[in-house]
């Protein structure tokens, strides 16, 4: 435990959703949901609007549509939400070379490594200054949390929110933690907190004076040991700058059951090469394939195998996964499928079992392009299809008369744009058929710093502070972006 105050932790506040408002002058004040906005789709962030509502992260989006119906319910931007994700990771970088990134807006900094003086007046002008810095760089609000510990800066975070700071004591823990809920201690989830409800205990000061005894009777060594240590305020954990990945996965939730086994094993197939992509873009390897199902009767199923040593070859995982599938009846109805690999390594083992199955497909491959070839000779091919467009509600899109706007709605064939930038008033609405060749997709803008000349940005959606120009300079950002 730390003498001082120097532990920072930041929570951006109700991120997607407060990213969205910022984006859309018209949802600014309004109630707005991120997530999956399908008949099974999941809520991601729901702004401070609809949570008054009852709205919650987690929730079924069915249920949030039945709590709150006047909200904006708006599918994800993860390119937006990285970029300025990325501005804010860059500011807390600029505090300390120990970060630790918990999530797209969540992070711990070290701010002793950093070389601030270990005193509370110092980091808390730390704190306020970063605040200062997150909104005039990006236009969303974060919430600081300091103390001496892990534990008590994201207990201190929350307490703030929404966009303020909170500073823990030293030496004033147990005092603040007594009255608090047991959930409010990390790692009580709520099996734990009903068995520790069953004994009567509901508070953290209950959880201490239960003593170390009593908690490792109830919850074995290892859980009740430390639940007793943090239920006193203790956390010597330390702020880790690089936190190693243990897997990597991918999955899907359908719309609608998928039962044709084929249209399962495709799915399977699908995912198994997404899950080596991002292996392969990690710069790592997997010794251990998983697959998880999820049946219509939302039970769930996980399935493994570890081979005898870890690959990044597709074709090997994609031959585990179909393995581990045949293992599972899902004659059903499957409503999510996902794919793994877990072990990871920095290196791959050849598998001469591997080699030979990446060199039988790429024989079927050249097999079956002749034979495609051979009959295009023979006869033209139909012309093919585009598929429909998709337009999710919350999409940038850019129309060549009236410019950069948002998906509000769409169906029956016509798609719903109100017209507004993030710098603009609130926009009007209009009405298009989905193929109309004049609407286009299109790329976030930046929420602050003004209007690109052309109305519409190649750029980032936000700017980090050492590209943006300088007071007084005539040339452009672009043009700084390019000579770096």
């Amino acid at each position: 435990m730390r003498p001082a105050p120097t532990i920072l932790h930041l929570d951006m506040d109700a991120f997607f959703a407060a990213a969205e408002q910022a984006a859309k002058p018209s949802l600014r004040g309004k109630p707005v949901v991120v997530g999956g906005v399908g008949v099974r789709g999941v809520v991601s962030t729901a702004s401070y609007e609809a949570r008054v509502f009852g709205v919650r992260s987690a929730m079924p989006t069915a249920q949030a549509r039945r709590l709150c119906p006047n909200a904006a319910y708006l599918s994800p931007r993860f390119t937006l939400y990285r970029q300025v994700s990325d501005v804010v990771m860059e500011l807390l970088h600029a505090l300390s070379p120990l970060v630790e990134p918990l999530s797209l807006d969540e992070a711990f900094v070290d701010l002793e490594a950093g070389g601030v003086p270990a005193e509370t007046a110092a980091v808390r002008a730390v704190g306020e200054r970063l605040r200062r810095d997150i909104r005039s760089a990006t236009g969303l609000t974060g919430s600081v949390g300091l103390a001496g510990a892990k534990m008590l800066a994201k207990i201190a975070s929350e307490a703030a929110k929404p966009d303020g700071l909170v500073v823990i004591e030293p030496g004033t823990e147990r005092e603040l933690l007594g009255p608090m809920t047991v959930r409010t201690l990390p790692g009580v989830g709520p099996a734990t907190a009903e068995t520790l409800r069953r004994a009567g205990i509901h508070t953290v000061a209950e959880t201490a004076e239960a003593g170390e005894a009593e908690l490792v009777r109830l919850l074995g060594k290892a859980h009740g040991a430390g639940l007793y240590a943090m239920a006193l305020g203790q956390d010597d954990r330390p702020v880790v700058a690089e936190r190693d990945a243990k897997s990597i996965s991918v999955e899907d939730t359908f719309e609608v059951d998928l039962t044709d086994r084929m249209r399962v094993r495709n799915e399977v197939l699908r995912l198994a090469d997404r899950c080596v992509q991002r292996l392969r873009a990690a710069g790592r390897s997997g010794r251990t394939v998983v697959i998880k199902v999820r049946n219509y009767d939302f039970s769930t199923l996980t399935r493994s195998e570890t081979l005898r040593g870890p690959t990044d070859d597709p074709a090997v995982v994609r031959e585990a996964a179909v393995r581990l599938l045949e293992t599972v009846d899902t004659t059903g109805g499957v409503r999510l499928l996902g794919v793994g690999v877990s072990g990871l390594a920095d290196f791959t083992q050849e598998d001469l079992f591997a080699q030979l199955a990446t060199e039988r497909e790429a024989a079927e491959a050249a097999t079956a392009a002749a034979e495609e070839q051979a009959a295009g000779e023979r006869e033209p091919h139909a012309a093919e299809e585009e598929p429909p467009r998709r337009w999710y509600p919350g999409l940038d899109v850019v129309h060549d008369e009236y410019g950069a706007g948002w998906v509000q709605g769409s169906g029956v064939g016509r798609v719903t744009i109100r017209f507004e930038t993030p710098w603009s008033a609130p926009g009007r609405v209009r009405t298009f058929a989905v193929e109309d060749p004049a609407l286009r997709p299109g790329e976030p803008l930046p929420l602050v710093g003004g209007a690109p000349a052309d109305g519409q940005s190649s750029e980032p959606a936000i700017l980090p502070k050492f590209l943006s120009p300088e007071p007084g300079d005539t040339g452009s950002v672009g043009e700084e972006i390019s000579r770096r």
